[in-house]
């Protein structure tokens, strides 16, 4: 631990009554894949939230402009003519440039913070575990990161809710009604189970649909990963009370029986 005279220059955590923001060690190369799979997730990930919010809005309406998603369909089934149609050209040209931004962008910052999580452990600065106010109460504690992934598969947002996200979920289940909607996924569903695969297929709009594997997918994940580094953080906060109010300064600890005989 780095002892300093003066206030820490950096925090590893942030709680506020809409969420917690915090510093951890993050897989640049996972970062730069989510980025990959759709502008924004990777600095989502990072919680960049207004970076990320802007780059998923610009994927999205690009997308759309370009029909992109619709090209892409009649690639995967052969009908080479009809994506060639289909595509935008004067709106292609806008696309790679933010697409490639995107990528490059979440794997440096991720490098940085993570440079910025260890100077940040060292200058153990102090975490305000609870807030409240008058709408809403919010506190570190323990959640199971299994139960939040059932609950993101269920219905993406809610495992947003289960860690108390509250920016995130809002985020996420509010695209994931409005695509379901756009793309009429539970039409194509409810036709589905009658066995109509014929109507299933036709009332599916495929350009939209297109953008909920990738949101279902990233729901979950963040869900998980946020649990996990949730509850360390749960355990760091409470493990440098209890050093700080109950540990004498000249304990020391005993050694384990592979450190004597390392020494």
């Amino acid at each position: 631990m780095l002892f300093m005279g003066t206030k820490p220059r950096r925090q590893i955590a942030f709680l506020s009554l809409l969420g917690i923001t915090q510093l951890h060690l993050r897989n640049p190369l996972i970062i730069m894949w989510w980025s990959a799979a759709f502008p924004g997730f990777g600095h989502l990930l990072l919680s960049k939230y207004f970076r990320g919010f802007i780059l998923i809005g610009w994927e999205m309406f690009i997308n759309t402009q370009m029909h992109l998603n619709e090209a892409m369909v009649y690639t995967f089934i052969g009908h080479f003519e009809q994506a060639n149609d289909v595509i935008q050209l004067r709106w292609m040209s806008l696309y790679a440039p933010v697409y490639l931004f995107a990528i490059y962008d979440s794997y440096r910052t991720s490098i940085d913070l993570n440079h910025q999580y260890i100077l940040a452990k060292r200058e153990n600065a102090p975490i305000a575990p609870f807030k409240m106010a008058g709408m809403e109460i919010n506190y570190l504690d323990k959640r199971s990161p299994s139960l939040g992934v059932v609950w993101s598969l269920l219905m993406p947002g809610m495992g947003q809710l289960f860690t108390h996200r509250i920016i995130m979920a809002f985020f996420v289940l509010g695209n994931w009604i409005m695509l379901c909607y756009w793309s009429h996924l539970l039409e194509g569903i409810h036709f589905l189970i009658l066995g109509d695969l014929t109507r299933s297929a036709s009332v599916i709009t495929m350009h939209w649909i297109l953008f909920l594997p990738s949101i279902y997918g990233f729901a979950v994940y963040d869900t998980y990963v946020n649990t996990v580094e949730y509850n360390k953080l749960f355990d760091h906060e409470q493990a440098v009370m209890l050093k700080a109010d109950y540990q004498h300064p000249q304990f020391l600890f005993p050694q384990s029986p592979q450190q004597k005989g390392g020494g």
